[in-house]
């Protein structure tokens, strides 16, 4: 492999990462609403699922 291959692979890689990543802190993000929602809808007077 050339130079160029391998800096492409690096950057392809790193950018997998930070897209993990974020797909990690926006599942984590999503868990804690729905843990909120869960806590919070008896005393809100609405059904857990709304549809």
């Amino acid at each position: 492999m050339n130079w160029i291959a391998i800096v492409l692979i690096v950057i392809g890689v790193w950018l997998a990462l930070k897209v993990a990543g974020a797909f990690l802190k926006l599942l984590l993000w999503a868990a804690a609403a729905v843990a909120l929602w869960w806590w919070l809808h008896p005393y809100l007077g609405v059904p857990f699922l709304p549809f």
